[in-house]
C-alpha cells in the first residue's frame, strides 16, 4: 500500500509540474514558399529582389541557382551545411521556363502578441506531432510560466512592442540554444542576429520556474488583452465573426464572444488544477461522443463589480458542431460535468460552480421561461391547497373578499352585500363598504347567492377568470 501510495503522489506530482510550450509559426526561411509574393521558392530564371531597406535574417537549407538577386543593406544568411547560391549557367530548369522577378515579402508584420502565430502543446513531443492544445486567447500567447520555442534550423523576425516592462518567461531557445538565466539570455540579446530576429521596446525575462502553485497560476497576459485582440483582429477589421448561437457570450480572457459552455469554479486551498483537469480528460473527454469538443481550463480574474475581480478556474467548452446544433455538445459536457462537480466536489476543493451555455438552438431559453411558468402556477396551487387545508382544521380564517374589475363594474352594479357582512374592503380594487349604498338593492336570486357563499366562510375569486362566470355558477 505504501509502494502504491508514492506511486499515486508521484504522478500527482508529475502533473503539477507539467510545462506548456508555446511555439512560434512563421519562419523567414528561404524555402517557405510564403515568403515570396509569387507563393512559390525563386528559381533559376528569377531574379530575387529584396528592399534595400529590409532588415531580415533568413536562413537557407539547400543550394539554388538564380539569374540575379539584390540584396538588402541590413541583413543575413545563415547557411545550412551544403547550401548556398550559383549563377544561373542558362541550362534547362524544369517548371522555370519564364523568367520573372520574385520580391521577399514583408516581415516586419509579425507580432508577439497575435495568438494566430503560436501553437502550444504540454509535450516537446505532442509539439511535433501537432496535437495543439485550445485556449483562451490571452493564454494561447506565452504566459509567464511557458516555454518558447523558435524551431532549429529556421529564421524568423517578430516584433515585441509591450505595455509591460518585461516580458516574462520561464525559458526561450533560439536557432537551437535554450536561455533559462537572464544572464545568458543578455549575452546573446545584443548580437546582430538577436537585432534582426527581435525588434521593439521591451525585452525578456527568464525565471526557469514552474508555478508554484496547485491551483494554477494566471497567465499575466490580462495587460496586453487589447493588444493581443488588435493583433488576432487585424485581418479581419477588428470585427469578430457572426454566431449560430443564440445569446453568445464572452469567456475572460478571450477577444470575441463564443458559442458553447463555460463553467467557473470557486475552489479551496487545496484544489489540485492539473488533477482535475486529468479528472475531465479521463472521465468525460475520452468519451466517443465528446470527441469534437475542445476544452480550455485555467486560473482567471473574473470580474465581481466595477473595482473588484477574484481568481476563479475558467472551463471553456467548444464543439464542432454548426448550424442549430451549435454549442450543443458542449453544452451537454458542461451538464455532465456539473453533476460530477455536485457528487465530489469536496474531494477535489471545489467549492461551488457556476454555467454558462449558448446553443444554436432557440429551445433553450423558452425552455427555462416556460418551466419557470410552470413551476410559479405549481407553487401556486400548493399554496392555494395548504391554505385551504389549514383553514379547514380551523388553524387559519380565511376572510371573505369580493373582487371585482373596473371593466365591469356597471355590468356587478346590482350586486349586493348583506348588510350583516363585516368583511373588510380590499382598497387595491376600491370597493365601497356599502355596498347597498352605492349600487342599491339586489335581486332575490341573486342575493341568495350572494348569502350562499359569504356565509361558507371561503370566498375566492381567481382574478385570472371572469367574475361573472364565478357568481354564475
Amino acid at each position: 500500500m505504501k509502494g502504491l501510495f508514492f506511486l499515486l503522489l508521484f504522478v500527482q506530482l508529475l502533473a503539477a509540474s507539467i510545462a506548456v510550450y508555446k511555439q512560434w509559426i512563421p519562419n523567414t526561411n528561404f524555402e517557405n514558399p510564403s515568403n515570396w509574393d509569387k507563393d512559390r521558392i525563386p528559381c533559376a530564371n528569377d531574379v530575387v529582389l529584396f528592399k534595400s531597406n529590409q532588415v531580415i535574417s533568413i536562413f537557407v537549407q539547400s543550394t539554388h541557382s538564380l539569374a540575379d538577386m539584390y540584396l538588402p543593406l541590413n541583413g543575413e544568411f545563415i547557411m545550412a551545411p551544403g547550401a548556398g547560391f550559383a549563377a544561373f549557367d542558362g541550362s534547362w530548369d524544369p517548371g522555370c521556363d519564364t523568367a520573372s522577378a520574385v520580391s521577399f515579402t514583408d516581415a516586419e508584420k509579425y507580432k508577439w502578441h497575435d495568438p494566430a502565430l503560436w501553437h502550444a502543446a504540454t509535450s516537446l513531443e505532442d509539439l511535433d506531432q501537432g496535437k495543439y492544445i485550445f485556449a483562451v486567447d490571452e493564454e494561447r500567447v506565452p504566459c509567464q510560466y511557458d516555454d518558447v520555442i523558435f524551431q532549429p534550423e529556421t529564421s524568423f523576425r517578430v516584433n515585441i512592442n509591450s505595455s509591460e516592462q518585461m516580458i516574462h518567461l520561464r525559458s526561450i531557445s533560439i536557432m537551437g540554444q535554450k536561455f533559462t538565466s537572464d544572464s545568458a539570455l543578455a549575452e546573446y540579446m545584443p548580437t546582430s542576429s538577436a537585432k534582426l530576429q527581435f525588434h521593439g521596446n521591451r525585452t525578456f525575462q527568464v525565471t526557469n520556474a514552474r508555478c508554484p502553485d496547485k491551483s494554477g497560476c494566471e497567465c499575466g497576459n490580462a495587460g496586453e488583452h487589447q493588444k493581443i485582440c488588435a493583433a488576432l483582429l487585424r485581418d479581419s477589421g477588428t470585427r469578430c465573426k457572426a454566431l449560430a448561437c443564440k445569446d453568445p457570450f464572452q469567456p475572460v480572457g478571450h477577444c470575441c464572444e463564443i458559442c458553447g459552455a463555460t463553467i467557473s469554479l470557486e475552489y479551496t486551498p487545496g484544489f489540485d488544477i492539473r488533477q482535475y483537469q486529468n479528472r475531465i480528460l479521463h472521465a468525460f473527454l475520452s468519451l466517443p461522443k465528446y470527441a469534437g469538443v475542445q476544452m480550455a481550463i485555467s486560473k482567471v480574474r473574473k470580474p465581481q463589480t466595477s473595482w473588484n475581480a477574484v481568481p476563479v478556474i475558467q472551463i471553456v467548452l467548444m464543439d464542432d458542431k454548426t448550424e442549430s446544433l451549435t454549442g450543443t455538445n458542449a453544452k451537454q459536457l458542461a451538464e455532465d460535468i456539473m453533476r460530477d462537480v455536485t457528487e465530489h466536489a469536496d474531494s477535489f476543493g471545489i467549492v461551488m460552480g457556476t454555467v454558462q451555455v449558448a446553443t444554436g438552438s432557440n429551445s433553450n431559453g423558452q425552455g427555462s421561461i416556460f418551466a419557470g411558468t410552470i413551476i410559479s402556477l405549481l407553487l401556486g396551487v400548493l399554496l392555494l391547497g395548504i391554505m385551504l387545508f389549514l383553514h379547514r382544521k380551523g388553524m387559519i380564517r380565511l376572510p371573505s373578499v369580493h373582487l371585482a374589475g373596473k371593466w365591469n363594474r356597471k355590468k356587478d352594479q346590482d350586486v349586493v352585500a348583506e348588510p350583516s357582512d363585516k368583511g373588510f374592503d380590499n382598497p387595491i380594487f376600491d370597493t365601497p363598504t356599502n355596498r347597498a349604498e352605492s349600487h342599491g338593492a339586489c335581486s332575490g336570486e341573486e342575493a341568495l347567492k350572494t348569502m350562499a357563499s359569504k356565509d361558507s366562510g371561503i370566498y375566492f375569486v381567481n382574478p385570472l377568470y371572469d367574475e361573472t362566470e364565478l357568481i354564475a355558477s
